[in-house]
């Protein structure tokens, strides 16, 4: 499995706080078959990762891992939050999207809100050629009180991130039932662990695919798996 969303890089933000956490976090992805992670600290107000800094990061755990023996390969990326300098930050090379060809983009909205300027944002990110997905909307109040917005977000040509600790009801019952919604109506395109620990977040991306599973099939299981390698290679999703 690949998991693209997690936030395994020790002491960066609030996932891990060292090394011995990052490696418990990262023994729970293997034992859940995950075998490649897509690395996405938060840049943000609070967490200013930048992209420089993230690859380094990356490259000293993955040294780790190796010397460990342990079987995860692991890519650089970010959980971006919209803001109205994005496209800034983006022409000044500090944001780094799920491949190499800076197709794909995690983009984070605020919980209990979506800032005036989002569609402008999201509009002005598909003519540059970039494609938002929009992580754990399942947990955002003014989608969950009206799906008209999401479906506008999609128009524009927005994927979206469904993480997979709502779908098995940690979030709560209304992030649960939107999420499922979403998988059910196809406008769910990949699941994520965003895992920040072994107990506070942790992964329950098999738990999620294996729900998945039960209610929708093996054929929605293996798409939500096949997208989720199509964006860490930036490749067109059908």
């Amino acid at each position: 499995m690949i998991d693209t969303h997690c936030h395994l890089l020790p002491g960066v933000d609030d996932g891990p706080q060292d090394l011995d956490d990052a490696l418990k976090l990262a023994q729970q992805a293997v034992d859940q078959g995950i075998t490649h992670i897509l690395c996405t600290p938060h840049y943000n107000r609070h967490y200013q990762n930048e992209r420089s800094t993230i690859i380094k990061q990356v490259a000293q755990l993955q040294k780790a891992f190796d010397q460990r023996a342990i079987p995860l390969t692991l890519f650089e990326g970010q959980e971006v939050r919209i803001t109205d300098q994005l496209l800034t930050d983006i022409c000044e090379h500090r944001i780094l999207f799920t491949d190499v060809e800076d197709t794909y983009l995690l983009l984070e909205l605020p919980t209990r809100e979506i800032p005036w300027y989002t569609e402008k944002m999201l509009y002005q990110l598909r003519q540059a050629g970039k494609t938002p997905i929009i992580v754990h909307p399942e947990r955002n109040h003014v989608l969950q009180a009206d799906e008209d917005q999401l479906q506008t977000f999609l128009n524009l040509g927005c994927l979206t991130q469904v993480t997979a600790p709502s779908i098995v009801g940690i979030f709560g019952k209304e992030a649960q039932k939107f999420g499922l919604e979403l998988i059910k109506t196809k406008k769910a395109h990949v699941i994520a662990s965003d895992a920040h620990g072994i107990t506070k977040r942790a992964c329950y991306l098999q738990a999620a695919y294996q729900l998945i599973q039960k209610q929708f099939g093996e054929t929605v299981v293996s798409e939500l798996k096949q997208h989720a390698k199509d964006i860490v290679n930036g490749d067109a999703i059908q």
